[in-house]
């Protein structure tokens, strides 16, 4: 809550919202004012079973996100890391969403 409250994502600026759990990791870009995600990407999908590492897996699923973002018209987003550190995983998906095209 202490994050959600100063971070929201909007039409023009959408959020950025990242979940990881010990082995997968999922992203999905919201837009806060109508409750709706845009665009979802995540390890679990079809592709991305062995494919290296966790911190690798997160940078495709970043450069995944980031292609299905550009496709949706989405350029700048705010990015929401929800309460885990900038690093390791998150990091490896925020440069990989970076990469990709998107602005934070």
């Amino acid at each position: 809550m202490r994050i959600r409250k100063k971070v929201s994502g909007s039409a023009e600026m959408p959020r950025l919202s990242v979940f990881r759990s010990n082995r997968d990791i999922y992203a999905q870009i919201i837009d806060d004012k109508a409750g709706k995600t845009l665009v979802f990407a995540s390890s679990k999908e079809k592709g991305f079973a062995g494919q290296g590492t966790k911190t690798e897996k997160a940078a495709v699923v970043g450069k995944v996100l980031a292609e299905r973002a550009k496709a949706a018209g989405i350029e700048k987003i705010v990015f929401d890391r929800s309460g885990y550190l900038y690093h390791g995983r998150v990091k490896s998906l925020a440069e990989g969403a970076r990469e990709g095209g998107l602005k934070f």
